[in-house]
């Protein structure tokens, strides 16, 4: 309880301070906002405007994937910033459990994403908000919010050591969702995607929100997303000790 209870109070901590960032309210109310509108015009044009839903969607969980992306490496960046980064590394805790509630933080911050072209697509551009599984879509987008949780801090393991992570980040976004099968179907994209796609836990959440919207098995999918991301979670959790034990030997954990 005492673990969990240090998680909750942790993630509320930083999706605080993340609302009170000028620039994360301003990213967090416009670019969703704006990958709203471009999927749905991309679907009216492609003539398929019945899959203006899917593509409300999609755009929200591009919206959720970049806050997580961006706000795990931000907010260790900001932690360097705020000279707080060594004493969460020097916590009694494992640094693995001090680092997740930032990476969760930054995915429920992202959930602002879903609603706001949900909201958008509904209001200007008349997207029926019908679900094939409305009870179900409630459960898959929590689940695939915590999974995308869980796969950032397997990334905020590389950011501690890097001096720019936001590099990384730039490089990651794009591919990511467009290989997850966001807002492209996974069936146009080339056939050596496909592996990689499978090992990627954005992919099965991606699907199983999908799902849930638009009808198909999602317990299967959200089952798969949440099990690759346990296996991100474990791995971030041993690769934050060595990055941590290494960064402390190369005296590279505050360079900003």
């Amino acid at each position: 309880m005492s673990l969990l209870r240090m998680i909750g109070v942790g993630a509320l901590l930083h999706t605080k301070q993340l609302s009170r960032s000028p620039f994360e309210i301003a990213t967090a109310l416009i670019v969703p906002v704006v990958q709203a509108t471009l999927a749905v015009h991309l679907f009216r044009a492609g003539g398929e405007p019945g899959r203006l839903l899917e593509a409300a969607v999609g755009a929200g969980l591009m919206g959720v994937w970049s806050s997580v992306l961006f706000g795990s490496g931000g907010a260790i960046q900001n932690q360097r910033w705020q000279g707080t980064l060594e004493m969460l590394m020097l916590a009694p805790r494992p640094p693995a459990l001090v680092i997740f509630p930032i990476t969760l933080s930054t995915a429920v911050t992202g959930t602002y994403a879903m609603l706001a072209t949900l909201l958008w697509g509904r209001l200007l551009y008349g997207v029926p908000l019908t679900f094939a599984h409305p009870l179900l879509f409630l459960v898959a987008a929590p689940g695939c919010v915590l999974g995308l949780g869980m796969f950032g801090l397997l990334l905020a393991s590389t950011f501690v050591l890097m001096r720019n992570a936001n590099a990384l980040a730039n490089t990651l976004e794009y591919p990511i969702w467009l290989v997850s099968g966001m807002l492209v179907p996974l069936t146009v994209l080339p056939g050596w995607t496909g592996p990689i796609a499978a090992a990627l836990p954005t992919t099965w959440g991606a699907r199983a929100v999908h799902e849930a919207a638009s009808g198909g098995p999602v317990w299967p999918s959200l089952g798969i997303c949440l099990a690759i991301s346990l296996g991100c979670l474990a791995s971030g959790a041993l690769m934050m000790t060595y990055v941590e034990r290494r960064a402390r030997a190369a005296a590279t954990l505050a360079l900003a």
